[in-house]
């Protein structure tokens, strides 16, 4: 049986490029297609539609690649990852939520829904905070709060800010850490492989889309039952784990990410990463 693939997409980076390679390389029948030019109706069905035995949902804009993904299912489509996946992961507060619910070490994390709350909120907390967006990536809206003038600079930002989202607050503490973070990547029950994260010079967020370097990362029993735990409480899949080593508590759970983005990782481990992620739509394809 020739699998047939569709990885969907609103932006090609090295990620699609390379899960299109690996899978022509692998037998795979796989073609690319932009978000952008599908449509549904409620009077659609999944025979309208070529894209094969598995999806890969890939876009970059989290609101597109998760309404499609609802279209999607609601067709019939085996999708990678799944609807509730997507809205749980692209949601800080309800990973957050879920992290706790499932016994997940996470930095606590206190949430406000108002500016006033907010404020209330982080003069009890006491400084150094970080305050991040609920949904968002690449660090991008993620403040560190280190005295109360700045905390109410950015809050004030935050209030002209026209999207309903920009109220509600997520207040986390800032954690006592070596200069990096642990990103693992996690595809179905295993770690396929992990990497630290290190910032760039005067920046305190490891992005590596935010100039951060990458480095290999043992994968350690404790990392590998952290990373396979937390992602199977957000629902399993393709997914990116972030950690961070608290100096107190040892590895905590901050970030579960739906489309991992693996360019990083990619620079320097030895693993086949791609590889192992066109072998789990494959084996999703063939159930």
């Amino acid at each position: 049986m020739v699998v047939e693939l569709s990885i969907i997409y609103d932006k090609v980076r090295f990620e699609e490029k390379v899960l299109y390679e690996k899978a022509q390389s692998k037998g795979v029948k796989a073609q690319i297609v932009d978000a952008k030019t599908v449509t549904v109706s409620t009077d659609s069905k999944k025979k309208d539609f070529t894209f094969g035995d598995v999806i890969m949902q890939r876009s970059v804009s989290h609101y597109r690649g998760l309404y499609l993904t609802a279209c999607l299912e609601h067709l019939g489509f085996n999708i990678i990852n799944k609807f509730k996946v997507a809205e749980t992961c692209g949601n800080k507060l309800i990973t957050s939520l879920v992290l706790a619910e499932n016994n997940i070490p996470t930095p606590r994390t206190q949430f406000a829904f108002s500016a006033e709350g907010a404020l209330e909120t982080i003069r009890k907390a006491g400084f150094p905070l970080v305050l991040k967006p609920i949904v968002g990536s690449w660090g991008r809206g993620v403040f560190p709060l280190r005295d109360e003038e700045t905390a109410g600079m950015i809050v004030e930002m935050r209030e002209e800010d026209d999207s309903p989202l920009a109220r509600i607050y997520y207040v986390q503490e800032m954690i006592d850490r070596p200069p990096r973070d642990i990103r693992c990547i996690v595809v179905g029950n295993r770690v396929v492989t992990a990497i630290y994260r290190y910032s760039a010079e005067n920046e305190f967020r490891t992005n590596v889309a935010r100039g951060g370097k990458a480095e290999l990362a043992p994968i350690t029993k404790e990392l590998e039952d952290l990373a396979i735990k937390a992602a199977k409480a957000v629902g399993g899949g393709i997914l990116g784990v972030d950690m961070m080593e608290d100096k107190k508590r040892g590895l905590i759970v901050h970030e579960v990410n739906n489309t991992v983005e693996f360019h990083g990782a990619a620079s320097v481990s030895k693993t086949d990463i791609p590889g192992a992620m066109i072998d789990y739509a494959v084996k999703l394809a063939k159930k």
